[in-house]
């Protein structure tokens, strides 16, 4: 009877304790968060609308890059002979690539160009000497068939990738290049995608790069690259053609384009102040007044990373980099004075705060913190137009890029918001600039490694590494949204029951490691 009284009068002054802090602290602080997570719902709302209608028009009016911007085939010469080509320089940087590092360079050496104008350099930042040895004698194999290909190491890694292809430029053959293709170890172009790319540079001086559009060779591996397809293929179909058709800004992928060397150099070249030195060069050459142009009609194999483990730093990558470049470059570019009020307002405005700070925040904070936080205080209420309406127009304008995965709309946005837990993280670490905000993991590409391997050895290797795929900050958000969505269902008056049960399984299959696929040993 004692300890049963003892609970009693526990519970009792835990709810004495929730009553006095809910009303002068709670009630005001979620009052505020909602506001401020309503404000930022219609800036991306605002910016999907804006998207939508653009590419509408775009499909409308028929507006091609060939179309806006001169382009003619280069055309054989007899009197200059293959010198009518200009040369063109191939990197790729690859680290202990030894699932695909034969793919991209037999693909870089089957492009079609004359071979005395075009230089492939392999850039092996390798620390496994078996893979360096193989990548060295598959340059020689190369080679040997008459192949201009250069393999270049270094003694360090400092800067990553960065330093990698700003070591590359640094080689005597390269000032013979007027142009520099980039492709990732994964990357595989068509045989055609110089005679594709290069008249745009050839044609129109302005043009600094010439960026086509990424393949998913294994969009169907499993369903969590059939969610990341989704989310790239909006990227590409949308994103990039909005930002190259109105003259505006969009970044560079880092691979798959091409860039017209004498605009890389003037630009200030590779720099490893951020994970994304991608991004950082484009929005440094377009400071200066340079143009891009995306092929979006250009296709380039390549493959989705398929691991969770893989994807997860991936992501922090690509969160963390631009939050971390947009603190860094903000002044910089409201202070340029060579490119317009509204290219400065559409790269800080729209390309950076929303899209890359905005976008990831507000689809943590609003729907993983505040909104299941709001039925424990019903004093605090959402609008329906905010919990409802705007998320389902934007979830349905960001789901026409890909509409094969229509079906599929309910998983996307359920692991859209797992994601956006480490999103939001990585996000305030590049504002902050906090511990690991220059992390740069390669992401692992399995290439056909997976059909090489037995269930049998995949079933074993799940066993054995169940602890390695527990991931504590799921499942902890998974029990506070499942503790939300059981209170909502006895207690509540939201009914929001149903998305915060949904969403808590999705962080506990998250949690417990059930997403992408298992890697067995060999």
């Amino acid at each position: 009877m004692e300890s049963q009284d003892g609970t009693i009068a526990l519970t009792g002054q835990i709810g004495l304790i929730w009553k006095q802090t809910k009303a002068p602290l709670l009630v005001p602080f979620l009052k505020v968060m909602v506001v401020v997570c309503l404000a930022m719902s219609v800036m991306l709302f605002e910016e999907r609308v804006y998207m939508g209608i653009v590419i509408v028009f775009l499909k409308l009016l028929g507006r091609k890059p060939e179309k806006m911007y001169k382009w003619e085939a280069i055309k054989d010469d007899v009197e200059l002979g293959n010198s009518a080509y200009p040369m063109v320089l191939i990197q790729i940087p690859m680290y202990n690539e030894k699932e695909v590092y034969q793919l991209s360079i037999g693909a870089a050496c089957g492009l079609s160009w004359p071979a005395d104008r075009i230089i492939i350099q392999v850039l092996d930042d390798s620390t496994d000497r078996a893979i360096k040895s193989m990548v060295e004698q598959e340059c020689k194999r190369w080679a040997s068939k008459g192949i201009n290909i250069k393999y270049e190491i270094r003694d360090n890694r400092n800067g990553y990738k960065a330093g990698a292809l700003k070591e590359g430029m640094k080689h005597s053959y390269v000032k013979q290049c007027d142009y520099v293709a980039i492709f990732d170890a994964d990357f595989q172009p068509e045989p055609d995608f110089l005679y594709r790319t290069i008249p745009f540079l050839i044609n129109n001086p302005e043009i600094a790069l010439v960026q086509a559009r990424w393949k998913f060779v294994n969009s169907d591996e499993c369903l969590m690259t059939r969610m990341q397809e989704m989310s790239l293929d909006y990227h590409f179909i949308v994103e990039q053609e909005v930002g190259s058709s109105t003259y505006a800004f969009f970044g560079f992928n880092g691979t798959a384009g091409v860039w017209r060397i004498s605009a890389l150099n003037e630009a200030g070249g590779w720099k490893d102040r951020t994970t994304v030195e991608d991004m950082d060069l484009a929005v440094r050459a377009s400071l200066k007044g340079w143009k891009f142009v995306y092929v979006g009609n250009l296709k380039v194999k390549n493959e989705l990373p398929s691991t969770f483990k893989a994807y997860r730093y991936q992501q922090h990558r690509w969160s963390c980099g631009p939050a971390n470049l947009f603190k860094k470059m903000a002044i910089e570019i409201i202070r340029n004075r060579k490119v317009s009020l509204w290219k400065k307002f559409y790269v800080i405005y729209s390309f950076f705060f929303v899209r890359k700070i905005v976008a990831h925040i507000v689809t943590f904070v609003f729907y993983c913190v505040v909104l299941p936080t709001t039925v424990f205080v019903p004093e605090v209420q959402v609008p329906k137009w905010g919990a409802v309406y705007i998320p389902s127009i934007i979830t349905l304008l960001n789901a026409v890029g890909t509409p094969r995965s229509l079906h599929l709309v309910m998983f996307w946005i359920l692991f859209e918001n797992v994601m956006s837990l480490h999103r939001t993280k990585a996000t305030f670490i590049g504002l902050l600039e906090a511990g690991r905000v220059n992390e740069w993991v390669v992401t692992e590409k399995l290439g056909d490694a997976l059909k090489a391997k037995s269930g049998a050895k995949a079933s074993k290797r799940t066993h054995i590494r169940m602890g390695e795929r527990l991931h504590l900050l799921e499942l902890g958000v998974g029990a506070y949204l499942f503790f939300s969505g059981c209170y909502d269902m006895g207690f509540g008056k939201n009914r929001y029951f149903i998305f915060l049960f949904l969403q808590s399984i999705a962080f506990f299959i998250a949690g417990f490691g059930y997403v992408g696929t298992f890697v067995p040993t060999s």
